[in-house]
């Protein structure tokens, strides 16, 4: 018997005889990203053990130690932790598992009912009731949705058109980041599931304003813009967490790829559609070889920088989402061999956490200019990766040959 050579390059896992006699052997065969969501479900179920409580979320481990530091429901990384979870149970179907993602998201509903702080909630409840509800159909999590689309909607200022990111940060009368272009998906989502019309305005017009303000000449992203509340006036670009207001962060260089996808897939409008593809080849032009990016691109300590994991977790996502909507064949097909090189650097010994701790991922970098969660394992960048992974994975399917003597 012999073997294709397209089986050949994959990897063989287990063979199983079914059938009459042996007349028919059906190989199993799998695909590099299940090879590594099988490694990831290992190792968040050991994650899941090593946890006591489930109102309290994993946020980061510092270097040397083996498990998460937790935080509360109002941080802006409480979702990604029962999103992870439900994504384990999308790929498994494990009942332990759903049971206890439904009890994490379930400490995430008061973000819903209360007061916003920040556009966080597109974060904190997205990642966990809307995955819950895609998976589950839950109509109690459609109203907590629902309900978490409105709390956000009342940070947005018509006069300037946007969404207040940070009420808390005064020294900006009204300011828009770049990170909020990712949660703009729940008002779209809201809008065509039940929720008034006004939130599509509302995402709509975030999304033009970010685009006209945030989004550089030389097609990098600031971090925030400035406003002024009154009158609506751009007053400045700041890159808040990036090496200076005029470089290239990497993170906020993802947010606005996938970001700008996500509206053009939600709305139909082709500016947004350029503005992700032109966000995303300035991002490949600049990238290091092995794919993952130095926090930020013009940081001059380069290469002795610290490198962002998580940024190049999210790209994956962002090109893999890109793909599905460019016409262009030969753009489609980059897209989704960058993103796969994104996905085979992340999963090489480089990356990958082995059994140093309870996270997927090394090498992130949150907050540097603050000196925070500098080089280390953080939570969002498990969450996008196993968002990656079964991206890849349902896009390699089938898996299975059967062959005959």
């Amino acid at each position: 018997m012999k073997l294709s050579k397209h089986l050949l390059s994959c990897s063989l896992i287990s063979i199983l005889l079914l059938g009459c006699g042996a007349e028919k052997k059906e190989i199993t065969v799998k695909t590099n990203s299940e090879i590594v969501l099988d490694q990831s479900v290992i190792k968040i179920n050991e994650a899941l053990k090593a946890l006591k409580t489930t109102d309290s979320f994993p946020r980061h481990i510092v270097k040397g130690e083996k498990d998460w530091k937790l935080v509360g429901v109002r941080d802006w990384c409480s979702g990604f932790w029962p999103g992870i979870l439900w994504y384990t149970y999308e790929y498994t179907g494990n009942a332990e598992v759903k049971a206890a993602a439904e009890k994490y998201t379930a400490s995430i509903k008061t973000i819903a009912y209360t007061e916003a702080e920040d556009h966080d909630i597109g974060f904190q409840v997205y990642c966990s009731f809307g995955n819950g509800y895609r998976l589950t159909g839950n109509e109690a999590y459609k109203d907590i949705m629902l309900a978490a689309a409105d709390t956000l909607a009342t940070l947005y200022n018509p006069i300037v058109g946007s969404i207040h990111s940070w009420p808390s940060k005064q020294e900006y009368p009204h300011n828009t980041i770049v990170d909020n272009m990712m949660n703009l998906e729940l008002l779209f989502w809201a809008a065509k599931n039940g929720g008034n019309k006004k939130l599509y305005d509302i995402a709509l017009s975030h999304a033009e304003v970010t685009m006209n303000n945030l989004v550089r000449p030389d097609s990098a992203v600031y971090h925030l813009g400035s406003f002024d509340d009154k009158t609506g006036q751009f007053i400045r670009g700041v890159t808040h967490q990036g090496y200076a207001d005029e470089s290239m962060w990497a993170r906020g260089q993802t947010w606005g790829i996938y970001g700008f996808a996500v509206a053009y897939r939600e709305t139909g409008r082709t500016d947004f559609l350029e503005t992700s593809i032109k966000l995303t080849e300035h991002y490949l032009k600049r990238l290091p070889k092995d794919g993952v990016p130095y926090w930020d691109f013009d940081d001059p300590a380069i290469p002795n920088a610290p490198r962002d994991a998580s940024a190049a977790a999210v790209a994956a996502c962002g090109l893999l989402e890109l793909a599905e909507l460019v016409k262009d064949n030969k753009l489609q097909d980059k897209y989704r061999q960058e993103a796969k090189r994104f996905i085979t650097a992340l999963s090489s010994k480089n990356y990958l956490s082995g059994d140093a701790n309870n996270a997927l991922l090394l090498h992130s970098t949150g907050h540097h200019p603050k000196g925070k969660e500098i080089d280390e394992p953080i939570i969002y960048a498990d969450y996008y990766f196993m968002e990656a992974l079964l991206r890849l994975e349902k896009l390699e399917k089938p898996n299975h040959l059967a062959l005959t003597k």
